[in-house]
């Protein structure tokens, strides 16, 4: 079985926005482009056009209608972009029989040796996050790398050494940091929004950490449903009955 590194120098990790991720799946599509090329490749696909494709993605993302009595958390849905969370006490390591599955010392970045791993999926059935892909072309398993060979690469302007997740969100809802730093701007943000750990209650102290939906208090702005009401054109705005219709169209 595999070891965990006593300490990191680092905890390099994600920090996501629930409130403002629109469900684009943008951080998908270009996760699995870079990394089709990258650390793990080829991320394969298996009858991508058929009536059940499979394939190797990093990045997941679900999506959850929300009923609550809450104002403002009514009639919302929640897009939940799912990954591996780098956790610090990761039992998908502890389980490897080769030592393909490691955690590095120096940033925390959990990884696959492909050359050592025999495609047991111990490592599968050990994270609760459901994280784990299984390549079945190749025979291994494989995860997100928080991109090690974008992040490292010198040959790139440091503003574009993250995860491609991160740099291709047309809303700003990933960041990318160390965590392990109570200074970094990632840990500030955590403390600010009140950052959670996803299921804690399994131990493993994940790395990743997800920022909370807001509650939407603002009178002005929403019905008693809780639905923008400022979107809702007043009576008498629109005197025309094709524009009126075009709203409607628009609307839904």
């Amino acid at each position: 079985m595999t070891s965990l590194p006593a300490t990191t120098e680092r905890r390099l990790g994600l920090v996501i926005d629930l409130d403002i991720c629109v469900g684009c799946h943008a951080c998908a599509v270009n996760c699995k482009e870079w990394n089709t090329g990258g650390h793990s490749a080829p991320l394969t696909d298996r009858d991508p056009y058929g009536a059940e494709p499979t394939g190797v993605w990093f990045n997941r993302i679900h999506s959850f209608e929300v009923e609550s009595d809450e104002p403002g958390l009514r009639g919302r849905t929640v897009h939940f972009p799912k990954s591996c969370l780098h956790c610090e006490d990761a039992p998908c390591v502890t389980v490897c029989p080769t030592g393909a599955s490691y955690k590095r010392e120096d940033d925390g970045i959990v990884l696959v040796n492909g050359d050592w791993c025999i495609g047991c999926k111990l490592c599968s059935w050990a994270c609760p996050y459901g994280a784990r892909e299984y390549d079945a072309d190749e025979g291994v398993m494989k995860k997100c790398t928080l991109c090690v060979d974008k992040i490292y690469n010198e040959n790139l302007p440091v503003e574009s050494r993250v995860p491609a997740c991160v740099s291709t969100c047309p809303a700003g809802a990933r960041h990318f940091g160390d965590l392990g730093d109570p200074a970094s701007g990632v840990s500030k943000l955590v403390a600010a929004r009140g950052g959670y750990d996803l299921m804690p209650e399994q131990g493993c102290k994940p790395t990743n950490k997800y920022l909370p939906p807001r509650r939407r208090e603002d009178k002005d702005l929403h019905d008693a449903n809780g639905a923008p009401a400022a979107l809702a054109p007043e009576a008498g705005d629109i005197d025309s009955a094709v524009l009126r219709w075009v709203d409607r169209l628009l609307s839904r």
